[in-house]
């Protein structure tokens, strides 16, 4: 069991109050989610429950962490500098324990995570490997030490659909504690049996928390239920308050008008009427302390208001938007090059049989080139998209998504017939983190250019204090809407995205999901979010050895 006890953290830039006098105990066999929108805190509360010192350069923090003998194990949502430079092998020797455990103990670890066993040892930069790699070697690191409670912070983020099944087997097994964080709902509503969700109403003025011991969709159901039955309630009030005043009104005008004719050979009259008002004065300080009793409207935090593309952005049925071709997909060679969702293959290690990371020998043998171009990830690749159709491309990490995503985005950005916008996995790569989402979007500079940004960004849900942050300093959500509205203002009809909803809450999820579902053009994109496959995507292919295979699966 741990326990928090009155916890406050206030931002120390803006002094916002992030959270306020929080308090919660997790104990065994609990499986709690941190839920709620961008910028909230979320990611904040857990690097503080696994270390206070962690927040101190950005955060104050005043409450008390009673861990009561727990060993806590803490899976970061971005690696630092430090250990991206280390190899795979350093990276794990970090953790005393990987020495002791037998070969058998590892080979069977790395199975889990659909790994070969040699993954251990690689001489391969951390920071070169794919995001799902990266968080697989997290995990698996993590578990070595033996931990009794689990503190993932987006565990979910870029691994693919077979390691998150083993994801959510590994949470509903755990014995102990496991406290995390997902934007994944199909993952929550597996797993959670416990929901913490964190809000900032009232303009995002005030903060709120509510610990609820129930499963995510129970959760959801019960909260839409009270809200509505509040929302009634509250309006009822409302009505009989009007009714109320009306009749007040009455009276009081009446009484008033009398005071008003009244004559002086009436004394006995005037001090009836007197006595009457003071009644009527009285009876209206009654119904302000009642007031005060009335029945609030819900108080949420709402959800986004955006539309994406209009009649400009449609595509004809029978427009031919792409016909892909390639004969061989290689991973990028050098670091430079590489992006963060398709691994480099170190050189020195030998390849086991029939495993993703290793080449074929025929591979290098009838391909001069290969040290300059990289391991061959894929041969007699064709995607054929046509009209508004919604693409998704799936594929076990370091397959090469990302990579072919990338040469697609080429294609399309530079044709003429087709307005194309692309969102990266890596929202950096485009972005300009030292000017605000403002500034980036402007293209003409004029007051009423930035007047409208400003509105389409409060449609977001930005405060005004955020749009006037640079971007580096915004959440990953934040980000991603920056890209969304950009997407929109340019009137693009092809969109070709990488993990378009990796950054949203669950609770923004479907908002985001109905937007790209109602989109009047074509997207094509690499996704491993199983909600935003069966909702939005009309085909789904499975990237290969052998090219792209038309994928279908049960309906989660």
């Amino acid at each position: 069991m741990f326990q928090i006890k009155n916890l406050t953290i206030t931002h120390r830039k803006d002094l916002r109050v992030i959270l306020e006098d929080f308090s919660c105990v997790l104990n065994d066999s609990d499986k709690a989610v941190i839920i709620g929108e961008e910028g909230n805190g979320k990611s904040t509360l857990m690097k503080w429950i696994y270390e206070p010192k962690q927040i101190e350069d950005y955060c104050e923090a005043d409450g008390e962490r009673i861990i009561n003998g727990e060993r806590l194990g803490y899976l970061p949502q971005e690696l630092g500098e430090t250990d991206c430079a280390k190899s795979v092998y350093e990276f794990f020797l970090e953790e005393e324990r990987f020495l002791e455990r037998t070969p058998g103990e590892l080979a069977k670890m790395a199975r889990n995570f659909h790994l070969p066993p040699e993954f251990y040892y690689m001489d391969q930069k951390v920071g070169t490997l794919s995001g799902g790699e990266k968080v697989k070697a997290q995990m698996m690191r993590l578990l070595l030490a033996e931990p009794t409670v689990l503190l993932l912070d987006e565990p979910s983020n870029d691994i693919d659909l077979e390691t998150l099944e083993w994801l959510e087997d590994l949470i509903c097994s755990w014995p102990h504690i496991v406290l995390f964080i997902s934007h994944d709902e199909t993952l929550i509503e597996r797993t959670a049996n416990m929901v913490i969700h964190l809000e900032q109403i009232k303009r995002k003025t005030r903060p709120r928390y509510t610990v609820a011991r129930v499963p995510y969709i129970q959760y959801k159901r019960e909260r839409e239920n009270q809200f509505e039955k509040q929302a009634q309630q509250a309006a009822s009030d409302r009505r009989e308050k009007k009714k109320r005043d009306e009749k007040y009104q009455r009276i009081y005008q009446s009484v008033e008008h009398a005071q008003n004719v009244i004559t002086r050979q009436d004394p006995s009259g005037g001090r009836l009427l007197k006595k009457k008002m003071h009644a009527v004065k009285a009876m209206e300080r009654r119904f302000a302390r009642e007031d005060e009793n009335m029945t609030e409207m819900p108080d949420a935090e709402t959800s986004i208001f955006f539309k994406l593309g209009d009649a400009d952005s449609a595509v004809p049925a029978g427009k031919t938007v792409l016909e892909y071709s390639l004969d061989r997909l290689y991973a990028p060679q050098s670091p430079e090059q590489s992006d963060s969702s398709d691994a480099i293959l170190p050189p020195r290690l030998t390849a086991p049989a029939n495993s993703p990371y290793f080449p074929e020998k025929s591979d290098t043998s009838d391909t001069p080139d290969f040290a300059d171009r990289g391991r061959l990830l894929a041969r007699g690749i064709f995607l054929r998209v046509r009209g508004p159709e919604k693409i998704c491309i799936i594929g076990a990490n370091g397959a090469g998504k990302t990579t072919l995503l990338r040469k697609i985005a080429e294609e399309l950005l530079a044709r003429t017939d087709l307005k194309a916008e692309y969102m990266p996995q890596n929202y950096e790569e485009l972005l300009n983190l030292h000017v605000t989402p403002v500034e980036y979007l402007a293209k003409t500079g004029d007051r009423s250019e930035y007047s409208r940004i400003r509105t389409y960004l409060g449609a977001l849900k930005y405060t005004a204090d955020e749009m006037d942050h640079p971007i580096a300093e915004l959440s990953g959500g934040q980000k991603a809407k920056v890209f969304l509205l950009k997407m929109s203002m340019s009137r693009a009809n092809v969109l070709i995205l990488d993990e378009p909803t990796r950054n949203f809450s669950p609770l923004s999820g479907p908002v985001i999901r109905r937007m790209l579902r109602e989109f009047p053009g074509a997207i094509i994109s690499v996704s491993h979010d199983r909600k935003y496959i069966s909702e939005v995507c009309d085909q789904t292919y499975l990237l290969t050895e052998k090219g792209l295979e038309l994928f279908s699966r049960p309906s989660d």
